[in-house]
C-alpha cells in the first residue's frame, strides 16, 4: 500500500523529470520522445524507480545508457527541485517501460498479423 506521502513525492519526481526530458528533446537535433510512464517510491522515500518509455525504439539502448551515465546529474537536479520538501533525496533507478510494446504486440496477434495462426 502506498502512503499519501509516497504518492506526492512520486508525482513531483514524475512531473519534474517529464519537464526535464521534454526540454532535452526540444534542444536535441534528433527526434526522440522520452516519457516518464510511472514512478514508484520506497516506503522510506530512499529509492525511486522511474519507468521510461522511449520512442523510436532504435534509440532505446543509447538513451538508457546515457541516462545511466548521467544519473548523478539527474539526482542533483531532482535534489534542487525537492530540497524544501524532503529530507533525503532518493536514489534514482531508471527502467525501460515496454508495456506499450506488449499491448501493440498483443493487438497484432489478435488481428492475426503475428506469429500465431488464426484458428
Amino acid at each position: 500500500m502506498e502512503s499519501n506521502r509516497q504518492r506526492k513525492v512520486a508525482q513531483i519526481i514524475q512531473e519534474d523529470f517529464a519537464e526535464l526530458f521534454r526540454k532535452q528533446a526540444s534542444e536535441s537535433k534528433q527526434s526522440i520522445l522520452v516519457t516518464v510512464s510511472d514512478v514508484k517510491i520506497s516506503a522510506d522515500l530512499g529509492i525511486a524507480k522511474i519507468y521510461l518509455s522511449i520512442f523510436p525504439q532504435e534509440f532505446r539502448s543509447a538513451v538508457m545508457k546515457e541516462i545511466e551515465e548521467n544519473k548523478t546529474q539527474y539526482r542533483n537536479f531532482i535534489g534542487q527541485k525537492m530540497a524544501k520538501q524532503v529530507r533525503v533525496i532518493p536514489q534514482l533507478n531508471f527502467y525501460l517501460d515496454t508495456s506499450l510494446d506488449d499491448v501493440e504486440r498483443i493487438e497484432k496477434e489478435l488481428r492475426g498479423e503475428g506469429d500465431n495462426p488464426i484458428l
